[in-house]
Parts: C-alpha cells; structure tokens; sequence
C-alpha cells in the first residue's frame, strides 16, 4: 500500500456533510467529499468529469486531528435592503432576503492521508498539490489554506496507520504523546458517514460510510516549516 499525506492548516475551514438550504455546517474533521474535491481542484478534474474523479473515491482516508479549532458562525445575509431584488432558482425575481448561517472552523489543523494501491495515481496527485491547477480551498473556495497543502515528504510507501501516525507533529504547541485518528472502517463498524462520492461533483450524490476514531502515539520530532 501507500499513501498521499496533506497537510490541512488554516484559519477557516468547513466540511459540511449534512448542510441544507441556508444552514451550513462542518465537521469536526475533514470529510472524505471535501478532501477529494481539493484534491480534484489541484489535479484539473472538472467537476462534471466522474471517469478522472472515481479513481480517487477509491482510496482510504485518513484523518489525525493536531490542533481542534474552535467553532464559530459566519453571518451572511444576500439581498436583504429594501432595494434588492434576488433571482430565485426558478429564474423568478424575488424581494425576499436570505439570511444564512455558515459554521466553519477556527484554526484548525489536520494531517490527512489517503491511501491506495496505485502508486501512480498518488505520485500523479503529489506532483499536482505541488503546482495546482485551480486554487485549493478547505471545504469553500474562500477558505484558503494558512500553509501548503503539499508536503515535500508526503508520498510514502507505508500503509495509512503508519504514515500518519510517524509524522511530525503540525502543531504550533509542544507535541503531545498521542493524538486522535480517524479511519475508514472496512468491516462497516464505527459511526457512519455520508461523505462518498457516489457520481462527479456536479451531480452531487453521496452515500454511505463508516469511520472509526481511536487515541494513539505520534512522533515527538515538530516541524514548522512550511514545505
């Protein structure tokens, strides 16, 4: 096996798996759907193009969660002055406003890992994050990342569980002795999620998948360079 390590740092981030209408939520991690999306965004795969795209939904993710963040609320609001007119989905003018909430989270910081058996896959995907096609965005376009998303040492030939768990520390605290993982079941155990790509971006189709969370040991060694 090997794995595409990625490193998700910023100031904003949001991966919503249950947002409807103007609610919008996040997660306490990175979902699987918003991973291969920046993924897509850096390797050119449009987002009607499912032949590019179903290779990736294919791989195992990963998840270690180095720093929490805090979660907080956007305001928007969108045609809400008394001389604002929207055009509804319909086609139709509106007068009615919209006011949407959007969580997001504060300062976060994630290693996530991505593994398979294609090597040239991966080795395709670590070359693009270096030089991206389209700007990256963490779970929304304008949640741009604090540091590259690309690591320099990121493609490894070992399996998921170790390389993530034998990376530096992302951290701006002391490293701690252990961390929280997030990993895909195999067997169907753990909660459930619904963050699989199911069909292109486009079509928006997602279905059903199972994670399993566990505290284990990580390298003491931190770095703070950016790669």
């Amino acid at each position: 096996m090997h794995t595409l390590l990625l490193r998700i740092i910023g100031p904003m981030q949001s991966w919503g798996s249950t947002s409807r209408f103007d609610q919008r939520d996040t997660g306490k991690e990175p979902t699987k759907s918003g991973v291969l999306g920046l993924l897509a965004a850096a390797m050119g795969i449009d987002r009607s193009n499912w032949k590019d795209l179903k290779p990736l939904t294919q791989l195992k993710i990963g998840v270690r969660l180095d720093q929490a963040g805090v979660l907080r609320k956007d305001y928007q609001t969108a045609g809400c002055s008394d001389a604002d007119t929207m055009i509804k989905a319909d086609g139709k003018q509106s007068e009615d406003g919209v006011v949407s909430e959007r969580y997001y989270l504060a300062d976060a910081a994630f290693l996530v890992g991505l593994e398979g058996e294609d090597r040239v896959l991966l080795v395709n995907a670590h070359e693009k994050l270096r030089n991206p096609t389209w700007v990256l965005g963490l779970g929304r376009k304008s949640y741009l990342p604090a540091e590259p998303v690309y690591l320099k040492d990121g493609l490894s030939d070992k399996p998921l569980r170790e390389a993530l768990s034998s990376y530096p520390f992302l951290g701006r605290e002391p490293a701690p002795q252990s961390l929280l993982f997030s990993f895909e079941s195999t067997d169907g155990t753990g909660r459930m999620v619904m963050d699989q790509p199911l069909s292109s971006f486009a079509e928006r189709r997602f279905g059903a998948r199972f994670v399993v969370s566990e505290m284990l040991p990580i390298s003491r060694e931190v770095t703070y360079a950016a790669s």
